[in-house]
């Protein structure tokens, strides 16, 4: 990110102008010849006036954001080079901060070797102009109303400014005040509009001490002649008012504040801002848009905090507790109980793989396949933790937006409620439900009442039976074709879990791929059967399996984010009205 920090004022004369600019400075890339020997004294001092190396922000993991800027100067290195003259610093001139001669203010962050020089203008005439330019602006057309605040503007040419707007006091000016802004230019106008509440909170800071500090010079210099009434009893005449405001025009900001190291700290502030600026966001790559398991998992989230915030305003901050879970609290299980399985006591399924083992092939086939085809799958039993370890696993087979469960319950949820459910071993189970094809039920009783030692955890069969019974005579042999690909898999024993694992979701986001095209064709498009025949063989979802194959794009398709779907609807009416 490319920015640097500067304090203009407006003056009664000259117009904007700029006072002291402070900017980065990267250090050059080493050469191959400076690598081969020992460092040469004064060489990083010679590569400063490089104009190749811009001024660019790197994040540094390190700064910390304080809140008096002026004192923070760790892990800075502070360098100031006094001028001999330094009469020449407290200058009456009001337009100019430093003199001519004066070296500037230098600070090095020795972390990460970045310099922060400041002096009255930047050192490249290309930023020159662009510094010109962001100071005309701030304190002629880009204005807050009230003439006082911050405001953002710029293109892509001349870059991108925040700026703030404020007033001095000043009992020789007119109206008592003059006019001032602080002003930050970068490049990156999404860096710069992410970081308004951060620099808004910092340059404040700033402002108020300069403010209070003016404003205790003004009081007293009121006290000893109040310039109201001078004025009120003075003769106006148009020929001696521009001499008049061009005796106090040239009246400078060290004078207003009887600072005697105001640039020096206005350089350690701007420097802190640069640096901590630059180091509180940091830039990560993102390979590909992000899938709808990610979208799904940010909409349950950005629902769930809603929620929350409903029933605290509600019922005045009205407890978790309290109150019974919604809808999207029981889905978001997904999220809170998997993290807490490895606390839960007692033997657990590790991956499918050890499911398939315990459970034997045809049975975890049957399973699996009431899984895919949306069907609910209830598990009864005495140990909540083996149920919910079945559960994780058996949830990686959908995607995140398929899924709602209920870990463990005292009582009978319907299905429309959840497609995972876990009970206690004396919940009866409704007779509409067990008669029906769309649902599974796991029975699982001890095979011996001993305690269960750390030594036979892992041996699942040993301890527990499973009894698998559903009222589905369709047969689970032919597919989906995405369960055909898993079994073979996980029946290769050259292949480790992780690799299985990976299998598994290159697989998913294949038929998620499909679900998409499908929903578009079908649900947007409003297509006919034969026209969604010929895409059903396209995508490869005909031929053996194929109703099962049907069975699972369609319930899968309930699992697409909302985002995608406003998404697709969006595009499909703006070309609509193209056309």
């Amino acid at each position: 990110m490319n920015a640097l920090v500067a304090l203009c004022h407006f003056c009664e004369l000259h117009g904007p102008r700029t006072l002291f600019c402070t900017e980065a400075l990267h250090p050059p890339s080493p050469s191959p010849s400076s690598q081969a020997g020992a460092p040469v004294p004064g060489d990083r001092d010679r590569d400063g006036d490089r104009e190749g190396e811009g001024l660019t922000m790197r994040a540094n993991s390190s700064a910390t954001q304080k809140g008096e800027m002026c004192d923070v100067m760790s892990p800075l290195r502070y360098h100031l080079s006094q001028s001999t003259n330094f009469s020449l610093f407290l200058s009456s001139q009001g337009c100019r901060s430093l003199p001519a001669s004066h070296p500037g203010f230098v600070s090095i962050d020795d972390e990460t070797g970045i310099r922060f020089l400041s002096h009255q203008h930047p050192r490249q005439s290309q930023l020159f102009s662009v510094v010109r330019q962001a100071c005309v602006r701030s304190l002629s057309c880009e204005v807050c109303p009230g003439r006082e605040g911050p405001i953002f503007f710029g293109d892509e040419q001349h870059g991108f400014v925040f700026s703030h707007t404020f007033f001095i006091k000043d009992s020789l000016a007119r109206g008592f005040q003059r006019w001032y802004s602080i002003v930050m230019v970068a490049m990156d106008r999404i860096y710069l509009i992410n970081s308004w509440p951060f620099l808004l909170r910092h340059l404040r800071l700033t402002i108020q001490s300069l403010q209070s500090t003016a404003l205790k010079v003004f009081d007293n210099e009121q006290g000893v002649c109040p310039q109201r009434a001078v004025r009120m009893n003075s003769g106006f005449s148009p020929a001696v008012f521009p001499h008049q405001r061009s005796g106090n025009a040239a009246r400078s900001l060290t004078s207003l504040t009887q600072h005697q190291n105001l640039w020096a700290s206005l350089h350690s502030s701007f420097s802190w801002l640069l640096k901590a600026c630059g180091s509180r966001l940091t830039e990560k790559l993102l390979e590909g848009a992000p899938t709808e398991d990610t979208l799904v998992l940010i909409e349950r989230q950005t629902e769930q905090e809603e929620e929350m915030s409903c029933w605290e305003g509600a019922e005045g901050g009205t407890s978790k507790s309290q109150r019974p879970p919604s809808e999207s609290e029981l889905g978001h299980d997904f999220l809170s109980d998997d993290a807490k399985l490895d606390e839960l006591p007692g033997p657990k399924f590790r991956s499918l793989r050890h499911l398939r083992q315990v459970l034997g092939a045809t049975e975890f086939r049957q399973l699996v396949w009431h899984v895919l085809m949306g069907n609910q799958v209830i598990w009864r039993g005495a140990d909540p933790g083996l149920i919910q370890s079945a559960f994780t696993v058996l949830k990686s087979l959908l995607p995140v937006g398929c899924v709602r469960s209920v870990p463990y319950s005292a009582q009978y949820e319907e299905a429309y409620k959840c497609n995972f459910l876990g009970l206690s071993p004396d919940v009866p189970i409704p007779t509409h439900v067990g008669s029906s094809e769309f649902s599974v039920l796991v029975d699982v009783s001890s095979e011996r009442s001993c305690q269960i030692s750390v030594l036979c955890e892992d041996d699942i069969s040993s301890l527990y039976q499973f009894t698998i019974s559903s009222a589905n005579t369709q047969p689970t042999d032919r597919g989906p074709t995405l369960l055909n690909k898993l079994e073979v898999a996980l029946s290769n024993e050259n292949l480790s879990v992780d690799v299985v694992s990976h299998c598994l979701l290159c697989l998913k986001e294949e038929w998620m791929n499909k679900v998409k095209v499908l929903f578009k064709f079908s649900k947007v498009d409003g297509r006919g059967r034969e026209d969604t025949q010929k895409v059903l063989a396209l995508l490869g979802a005909t031929g053996p399996g194929e109703e099962d194959n049907v069975r699972l794009l369609k319930f899968w398709m309930t699992g697409l984010s909302k985002t995608y779907k406003s998404h697709l609807m969006t595009a499909v009416r703006g070309g609509e009205r193209m056309v």
